[in-house]
């Protein structure tokens, strides 16, 4: 019998928890954000269209493998290394790295495996197309145009409000310092050696040589 008299009343506990979250959002006054003259108000954990550093990619498929509807596509030349020194891939070339948006559910899981935590999902809250596959983005021509992120319609605006300059303003100035970096995972580079600990001779040895 307890256990029947809990279960009622948890059901009408969590009811009414529910009931008064929608209440205090039914009753809570309406803001229309005049998008597009002002930004469209983004929270912290916002899941946009990625941003992708191709210069740390060693592309070892593991986002693509964690995708769950296969939309990510990945060709090279050769197996690629992070240098941690400089935080840049060599090796290989980057041949493709494409999303096709089309199928993306935004769903984030492909930034979790990532070894060198190159692709991230951005800010980028539009990108309209006139067709599907205009959806379907090859990341490495944008790497050769110095671009982390698709840019969408209302970028080749020649008027735009503040709010669009000031992202464009911010997406530029996140790629600039390492855009000759993205040229470099476009191209086949040489892996550096790993350089060998010295060792320390010991009197045994000096005495071996003599």
């Amino acid at each position: 019998m307890r256990a029947y008299f809990r279960n009622i009343y948890k059901a009408i506990t969590t009811i009414m928890i529910g009931m008064r979250i929608t209440l205090r959002y039914n009753l809570a006054k309406t803001v229309t954000v005049q998008y597009p003259d002002v930004p469209p108000t983004l929270q912290p954990r916002f899941r946009g269209f990625h941003y992708y550093e191709i210069e740390k990619c060693i592309a070892c498929d593991m986002c693509a493998k964690a995708c769950p509807i296969d939309c990510i596509y990945i060709e090279k030349t050769g197996p690629r290394k992070i240098d941690k020194a400089s935080n840049v891939a060599n090796g290989g070339a980057i041949t493709r790295y494409a999303i096709d948006y089309a199928k993306c559910m935004f769903c984030g899981l492909c930034t979790e495996p990532c070894p060198t935590e190159c692709i991230h999902m951005g800010d980028n809250h539009d990108l309209s197309a006139y067709d599907r596959g205009s959806l379907l983005i090859e990341f490495t021509e944008l790497a050769r145009d110095g671009l982390q992120t698709p840019p969408p319609l209302w970028l080749q605006r020649k008027r735009l409000p503040a709010w669009a300059e000031d992202t464009r303003r911010r997406w530029e100035e996140r790629a600039a310092p390492v855009r000759e970096k993205m040229l470099t995972a476009l191209v086949e580079t040489e892996i550096p050696k790993a350089k060998k600990p010295a060792t320390k001779k010991t009197d045994g040895d000096e005495t071996k040589d003599a």
